[in-house]
């Protein structure tokens, strides 16, 4: 049996919380601090669609956990795509934002319900909420302890459902490109944005799945190209994966 997420230390970093919810009010800023999940947005919500159930286990709609959502980039884009989303964040000004975007850009007709909360997955899991599908993109290398994290996420999703999870690879050129290159030289993320000792292999990714109860059904690189983001074998910096519940 997989390891119970209930009774543990929370996996929210106050630290963390702190520094993503002083940029809140920049996220949808396209040449701000966040532009490089700006770039790659496209890409991961397109690749998570495409391994997301067709249909959800209690409606038509599939329903959406996007946790960590920040200010909601990756789930007012998956609601585009006729999802019904639920962004929980523990940070209330990155919930704020969201809130006020979507109240400045409405979603266009056709779009699936969206709603946000300010939270944790531990609250969530301790009301035994459950969803056809969870999302957690570039925030379990963010999180006190990633294998309780991977637990909490299966906890999340229905029997049979989907848990997509995108992050960073620790490798040395994941260092060089992800960490030095972004925050100190290219100065693309504010600096502090990452610690690389934090980043997770796929391996370790695999391991947490499994010890919770999770399949792997697909995993793939994302890398920067001239034309945008693309999918890519190379599994050096930036992976998305994605799991099923047994």
């Amino acid at each position: 049996m997989p390891p119970s997420s209930q009774d543990t230390a929370s996996s929210v970093s106050p630290e963390e919380i702190a520094r993503f919810g002083a940029l809140a009010e920049q996220w949808w800023n396209p040449s701000g601090p966040m532009r490089p999940l700006h770039a790659m947005n496209t890409l991961r919500i397109e690749w998570a669609c495409r391994h997301l159930p067709l249909q959800g286990r209690h409606s038509r709609k599939v329903r959406v956990l996007d946790i960590g959502c920040g200010a909601g980039l990756a789930s007012e884009a998956l609601a585009k795509a006729g999802h019904d989303v639920l962004g929980l964040d523990a940070s209330p000004k990155g919930i704020a934002a969201a809130h006020a975007h979507l109240e400045a850009h409405p979603l266009p007709t056709g779009s699936g319900p969206l709603a946000y909360r300010v939270g944790s997955a531990e609250e969530l899991v301790a009301e035994n909420r459950q969803f056809d599908a969870v999302v957690a993109l570039e925030i379990i290398e963010h999180v006190t302890d990633p294998e309780r994290f991977m637990t909490m996420l299966a906890d999340l999703a229905e029997p049979g459902g989907v848990v997509i999870v995108s992050t960073m690879n620790r490798t040395l050129k994941s260092l060089a490109v992800g960490k030095i290159g972004a925050e100190y030289l290219l100065r693309l993320l504010p600096i502090g944005t990452h610690e690389w000792r934090k980043f997770i292999t796929p391996a370790e990714l695999g391991r947490y799945a499994r010890n919770a109860g999770l399949s792997i059904q697909a995993i793939a690189g994302m890398v920067p190209s001239f034309s945008g983001w693309k999918e890519s074998r190379n599994l050096d910096v930036n992976y998305i994966a994605a799991f099923r519940k047994l």
